[in-house]
């Protein structure tokens, strides 16, 4: 192999180390996720758009929760490399100066909303950026490091994205979205703290006051057993409001009696070891809640059942 070869193939793989490091920055897991809620808001919704244009809009979409992610990342970078969770991520390990991912961060965020604008209507739009503006400047910024509750207020940045599927479509909003916010809302605060509960030597490493750190774990525990119970008669209402169907309200009971289960299990538990093993459980299990919640409400508007 010569060294012109070489040198081509080593530039290659430092492009695409660069190119993986932004995609990193943008939270890729958390896009998806932002998504598939926005699509579910669209999908619902009343009024059926094109094809090119509900797909180039949803990219807008995950573009500004990208976005949101990038400034989280480069506002955070020094914690994030205090804790276990987040030290792999590139601003800690160097693999991106800080001021690149704060750039990147605030040109996706131009580019998100402005993209949404010209693809759908300003309503969208406005949602898009008051959803990046309340993540980064009342979640990150102000509550994060602030107040225990900073989870339950910051939640709402998270269940925005249906309202804006709702509203690409319809320029308006309604009580479909309203409850849709409202399942991701309540189910934010027990998902959190369960991973707060096995990772708080970590937050209390990075400082940040979460509620196992401030509060000790079994008022947490207590609270993710009060969340995981008001969230389950809210998690009821698309079938009685007649935008979801039989298949959304089985689920809904079934996986929302597992969950209030666990969560009741991880609360009457005394063994650290133990509940913090149930605490996992209870983390990956709400991911899978919240994921069959919404995709049988797609399965039953497909259906019609």
């Amino acid at each position: 192999m010569s060294a012109r070869t070489t040198e081509l193939n080593q530039h290659t793989s430092s492009s695409s180390q660069i190119f993986l490091s932004f995609y990193e920055l943008m939270k890729p897991r958390v896009m998806s996720l932002v998504m598939f809620t926005a699509l579910v808001g669209l999908v619902i919704a009343p009024i059926q758009i094109h094809f090119m244009k509900a797909a180039l809009s949803l990219f807008f979409v995950a573009i500004g929760a990208g976005a949101a992610g990038a400034l989280n990342m480069w506002y955070e970078s020094d914690t994030d490399k205090l804790m276990s969770r987040t030290c792999l991520r590139p601003l800690p390990l160097g693999k991106l100066k800080q001021v690149h991912a704060l750039w990147f961060g605030l040109a996706m965020t131009l580019i998100s909303i402005t993209g949404l604008y010209f693809s759908s209507n300003l309503l969208s739009a406005l949602i898009l950026a008051t959803t990046i503006g309340f993540y980064f400047f009342i979640y990150t910024v102000w509550l994060k490091r602030r107040t225990p509750q900073n989870i339950v207020i910051g939640g709402a940045a998270g269940a925005f994205p249906p309202v804006i599927g709702w509203t690409i479509a319809t320029n308006s909003i309604s009580v479909e979205p309203i409850v849709l916010f409202l399942i991701i809302f309540l189910w934010t605060p027990s998902h959190f703290w369960a991973l707060s509960l096995y990772k708080n030597e970590d937050y209390k490493n990075a400082g940040i006051p979460m509620l196992p750190v401030v509060a000790g774990e079994e008022y947490t525990k207590k609270n993710i057993l009060f969340y995981s119970i008001i969230l389950f008669p809210i998690t009821i209402l698309p079938f009685l409001l007649g935008f979801a169907g039989v298949v959304n309200l089985i689920t809904a009971i079934l996986f929302g009696t597992y969950y209030i289960y666990l969560c009741f299990k991880l609360f009457r538990e005394s063994n650290k070891k133990v509940y913090d093993k149930i605490g996992t459980r209870v983390f990956v299990f709400s991911i899978f809640y919240l994921f069959f919640i919404f995709s049988t409400i797609l399965v039953d508007n497909f259906l019609k059942i």
